[in-house]
């Protein structure tokens, strides 16, 4: 995850009551979208975690804990030291049982996907010593949803996803994906890089869907992961709208958004149904909520791509292997230059809006797989040169001719 850098208005904005709606939509906007060169980038990557012996069974937490060691994370083990891996990524565990692999931000590619690869690497070494493995795909084949972590956070968003549907369950505790950081730009290009990554994202979600099966049976969509994510809580998890002021219209849907999770002492955090934070300044909940009732509401909104002083992009299932190389890459270098996210944009334009096609039926969507052809032609071209892992332009371009080419059999 890339760092937040404090902000003058953050600085400025109070830590007791928050007093108005302006005045929170103002900080929030400060700290979701920073403005800078585009230098830094980084990657997180979650994974299901299974019995090698049988990838049906539910996880054996004794197991995992012993697996990860000095490495778990305080919510699963609260005395553990949780250090880093060996070179640097932080690992962390969701509700679930999955693992997530966070690196460090960098400059550099291939100093990146070198670090994140051997971090990811020592994880599935220590978990084979326990008899487990990593899953492949961006959601659990077989098992129902079962949540591992007794912590308040999930039991609060528990209950209240367990309002709408299964789907949040699901979310919480089946499936992972590949999230790539990206930095938001200079401020006279933020509008525009926010717009590529939303109009790139059904293509993106398109060409690597890699969830199509739950329960133990097919689910008729390429990306179930998506599926789930997008019914899970529709207001907290739907795409964002595409405006010229994307700051401002984040700032206005955080405060629209239900309150999920109402922290107190002790071990109950569920809050009221459907208050949102814009009806806590209000005086919808007995104490009025605080800067750090803010900061914290930010971590209950996730959508396909979401500001966090950078840009976090959720929309890639979870790959096999080193597959998740091959979308990230393609992320980063059609991000690095801003000519070229201007032609994304033009390359893409076909494909805005096209979520529920690309999460049902991925690259036979034939708009998508048009779109798709052009714009991974493009980062083949640009995965050139020092900074690049060797033969990963190739290993790119033979990906996506397999996935055209499987999706035009059918």
């Amino acid at each position: 995850m890339l760092p937040v850098s404090t902000d003058p208005a953050a600085a400025n904005f109070p830590t007791s009551r928050v007093r108005t709606r302006a005045e929170a939509e103002a900080y929030v906007a400060s700290v979701c979208f920073k403005h800078g060169p585009p230098e830094l980038m980084g990657i997180e990557l979650e994974w299901t975690v299974h019995h090698r012996d049988d990838p049906t069974r539910p996880i054996d937490t004794a197991a995992l804990i012993t697996a990860l060691g000095e490495h778990a994370p305080r919510s699963l083990v609260p005395d553990s030291p949780h250090r880093p891996l060996p070179n640097g990524s932080v690992l962390t565990v969701e509700p679930g049982g999955q693992v997530e692999v966070s690196s460090r931000p960098t400059t550099s590619m291939r100093s990146l996907f070198t670090v994140v690869a051997a971090d990811a690497a020592h994880v599935a070494r220590r978990l084979d010593r326990e008899g487990l493995v990593l899953g492949e795909h961006g959601t659990d084949p077989w098992r129902h949803p079962r949540r591992i972590l007794r912590v308040p956070r999930y039991a609060a968003m528990e209950t209240a996803f367990d309002r709408i549907g299964l789907d949040g369950r699901l979310m919480m505790c089946s499936t992972a994906g590949v999230q790539v950081c990206l930095d938001a730009g200079e401020s006279h290009r933020v509008a525009a890089r926010w717009a590529a990554l939303h109009a790139l994202g059904p293509v993106m979600l398109a060409a690597f869907a890699n969830s199509p099966q739950l329960f133990g049976a097919r689910t008729g969509w390429a990306s179930t992961r998506s599926r789930v994510l997008l019914r899970t809580d529709p207001p907290r998890t739907r795409p964002s709208s595409i405006t010229a002021d994307p700051a401002t219209s984040w700032a206005r849907r955080v405060l629209d958004t239900p309150v999920v999770c109402l922290r107190r002492d002790g071990d109950d955090w569920t809050a009221p149904s459907g208050v949102s934070f814009a009806e806590w300044i209000g005086g919808a909940l007995p104490d009025p909520p605080t800067r750090d009732d803010l900061d914290y509401h930010l971590t209950t909104v996730f959508p396909p791509v979401r500001p966090r002083g950078y840009f976090e992009v959720r929309y890639l299932d979870a790959q096999p292997g080193d597959g998740w190389m091959l979308p990230a890459a393609a992320l980063i270098a059609l991000f690095r230059e801003e000519s070229v996210v201007d032609e994304v944009l033009t390359l893409t334009a076909p494909a805005v809006g096209r979520w529920v096609q690309a999460a049902r039926h991925g690259l036979l969507d034939r708009t998508l797989a048009r779109v798709a052809v052009s714009v991974f032609d493009l980062a083949c071209q640009l995965l050139q040169g020092p900074d690049v892992p060797p033969g990963l332009s190739g290993q790119l371009a033979d990906f996506v001719a397999r996935r055209i080419a499987a999706a035009g059999d059918r």
